[in-house]
């Protein structure tokens, strides 16, 4: 998921703390694999572990950032195939 952020930096930042408290839930429920911030702060990137889009839309929907206006997200799909990553497993 790749979000862009709707207000400024300022009011984005405000709601990070639950922002970030959100991403570790669904990294300890398996379902985040990393996440972090674009760099200038635009918007960020949420690598998620799930089997559809619509999986994603549904957890991404509860992200503090799009509950309170904050950010919107476009699902792009991806497929490990090299790197750092190559060898991941699910968790669950």
């Amino acid at each position: 998921m790749i979000s862009t952020y709707q207000k400024p930096l300022a009011d984005v930042d405000q709601a990070r703390d639950q922002h970030l408290a959100y991403i570790a839930d669904l990294e300890e429920r398996g379902l985040a694999v990393t996440a972090g911030r674009q760099e200038p702060p635009t918007g960020g990137i949420i690598l998620l572990d799930v089997d559809t889009e619509a999986q994603a839309q549904e957890l991404i929907a509860q992200d503090p950032y799009v509950q309170q206006g904050l950010a919107t997200y476009a699902a792009v799909g991806w497929q490990i195939s090299r790197g750092a990553l190559a060898d991941y497993q699910r968790k669950y």
